[in-house]
């Protein structure tokens, strides 16, 4: 029987690859902006944005330029030595962030290990805790990477499961329930790790009010707060930061995926210096953090966001998006949640699962992802239009009518 490309592909890699994640049947060749087009010549929507890291549309013309031009120059010096562009970088992204340092590295996980790093040097040279008992509150449902030491507190049991022993030192509490919070503080607390949206968990806004009493609790407790603003920054809720929502500002922003412009993988840990001021030399670092190529993408995607205008595009059509979604409230849909251009969707579960949903718009030609059961996820690129929204949307709907909603 003949193949297809798309066979094909698949095939390769599911005999060259670890199966550790269960991808659509689809095989991107090329993209640009909102829109990718598979082996066969088949395109489609993209309304997953790989998980916000492709926030400014595949293939951005003023990141590639800057690529480009860093692609001539050098790529790559490690921080043996200095290089000119890593400087321009942190000054820029610290003060996009109204912060004094910049921490890089590579991949959101690794600036959450950072985090958590800084966090407990922190409560051992600054704050006091004694050693090797510092604690960090972290919240159920939180997605924060899939390292050792984070899986070591997350509650979803596919990412623990099987990998123990694991780190010691963390506290879990109820997301968006501060007094579970304040009772779990003592001590030896140094950090609270929180999500100021969760993605991975559906896309959950916490109530109002919640964040900035984490802030507050911070400041009388004596401890940090930690934002992951890894998939929730830069843009995606129609703030530069999600803790904007509130008027916010966290001790340490972690930040990554959309840092890169969709182009290299960068990540950061951004804080003033009396917080990251305690990592010294031999303590932390990356041989690819800070490299030429990703501060390069790093500075041409600072530059675009402090403009406003990716922003001001998040809060429209996010409303706009939001709006269309809520239609389906009641034609098999059960509940929307998000901020800006990010939704989570909650199907009927009688109706579909949530990966029945994305194969059926698969064939639509959209491209979303599923997460716990019967929820999707809409994330699509900040350069989407009002037009490629409702087509989208209308996607869902026949869906779900062929369903016999």
């Amino acid at each position: 029987m003949q193949t297809t490309r798309t066979q094909d592909a698949i095939a390769l890699v599911e005999s060259s690859t670890a199966h550790n994640y269960h991808p659509l049947p689809v095989v991107v060749a090329e993209a640009e902006g909102a829109w990718v087009t598979d082996v066969e010549g088949r395109r489609y929507l993209d309304f997953l944005a790989a998980y916000s890291a492709v926030n400014f549309g595949h293939r951005h013309p003023q990141i590639v330029a800057a690529v480009k031009t860093q692609l001539d120059r050098v790529t790559l010096t490690s921080r043996a030595f200095h290089h000119d562009v890593l400087g321009p970088f942190a000054r820029e992204l610290a003060d996009l962030a109204g912060k004094e340092l910049v921490l890089p590295m590579n991949t959101g996980a690794e600036a959450v290990e950072t985090g958590l790093k800084v966090a407990r040097k922190w409560g051992y040279e600054v704050k006091g805790v004694p050693e090797d008992q510092a604690t960090i509150i972290v919240a159920e449902g939180n997605f924060h990477g899939r390292t050792i030491s984070v899986v070591s507190f997350s509650t979803d049991p596919v990412a623990r499961t099987h990998f123990g022993p694991f780190t010691p030192g963390f506290r879990v509490v109820p997301y968006g329930d501060a007094a579970a919070m304040a009772a779990a503080i003592d001590d030896t607390t140094v950090g609270v790790l929180v999500e100021p949206v969760q993605g991975e968990a559906g896309v959950v806004v916490p109530l109002p009010g919640y964040l900035a009493e984490v802030r507050r609790l911070c400041d009388e407790r004596r401890v940090l707060f930690i934002a992951d603003e890894i998939q929730s920054g830069l843009g995606r809720t129609g703030t530069t930061f999600a803790c904007e929502h509130e008027g916010v500002v966290p001790d340490l922003y972690l930040l990554g995926k959309a840092l890169g412009g969709g182009v290299v993988p960068v990540s950061a840990v951004v804080g003033n210096s009396d917080v990251l001021g305690v990592i010294h030399p031999g303590e932390h670092g990356s041989t690819f953090g800070g490299n030429p190529l990703a501060c390069a993408a790093g500075r041409a995607v600072v530059a675009m966001l402090a403009t406003g205008e990716w922003q001001r595009a998040a809060v429209e059509l996010g409303a706009h998006l939001h709006a269309r979604l809520r239609e389906l409230i009641g034609h098999g849909v059960v509940e929307v949640r998000g901020r800006g251009l990010w939704a989570g969707v909650d199907i009927n579960p009688e109706l579909m699962s949530g990966r029945e949903a994305c194969e059926a718009l698969l064939a639509e030609g959209v491209l979303v992802k599923d997460t716990h059961g019967s929820t999707i996820r809409f994330a699509p690129p900040l350069v989407v239009t009002r037009d490629e929204i409702d087509l989208a949307v209308d996607a869902l709907g026949r869906v779900l009518a062929a369903r016999g909603a």
